[in-house]
């Protein structure tokens, strides 16, 4: 029976050790990354009639957490809590921005939320972030 043996470059075990310890920071930071391109470019699409109002108090940016159920990592973005509207009027900020993004009866839909999520973007943002732990120190 024919025999291969091969030892990997001490600089590479090296860098995969590196990338072991920091795995979970790493990914953290990159999805941290990409999800402020997504902010950035909410920001850049979201309605005229929304940046004068409160509602830009409740876009925000969770911080990164890991979901138990399968040891994903993750960060959001999104709209959460309540703002006054125009009227005075206590308004769920989620209920508003689902309108303007699906429509309803007498609104018509103005997607600006999903135009936000540039694949590209994304994940350049989330490489460089990548290179940042892998470069020699």
């Amino acid at each position: 029976m024919a025999r291969f043996q091969m030892e990997l470059p001490n600089d590479l075990i090296k860098e995969f050790e590196k990338l072991e310890k920091n795995t979970e920071q790493m990914m953290g930071e990159m999805t941290k990354a990409g999800a402020e391109v997504v902010m950035a470019n909410v920001k850049k699409n979201i309605p005229s009639s929304f940046l004068d109002s409160d509602i830009m108090n409740c876009l925000k940016l969770t911080r990164v957490y890991k979901t138990p159920s399968d040891d994903g990592i993750n960060t959001k973005i999104g709209f959460y809590g309540y703002f006054k509207n125009h009227l005075g009027v206590k308004t769920p900020a989620p209920l508003v921005v689902n309108v303007f993004e699906h429509g309803s009866s007498k609104v018509s839909k103005k997607p600006f939320f999903r135009k936000s999520f540039k694949k590209s973007q994304i994940e350049k943002a989330m490489l460089e972030t990548q290179k940042q732990y892998i470069k020699e120190d």
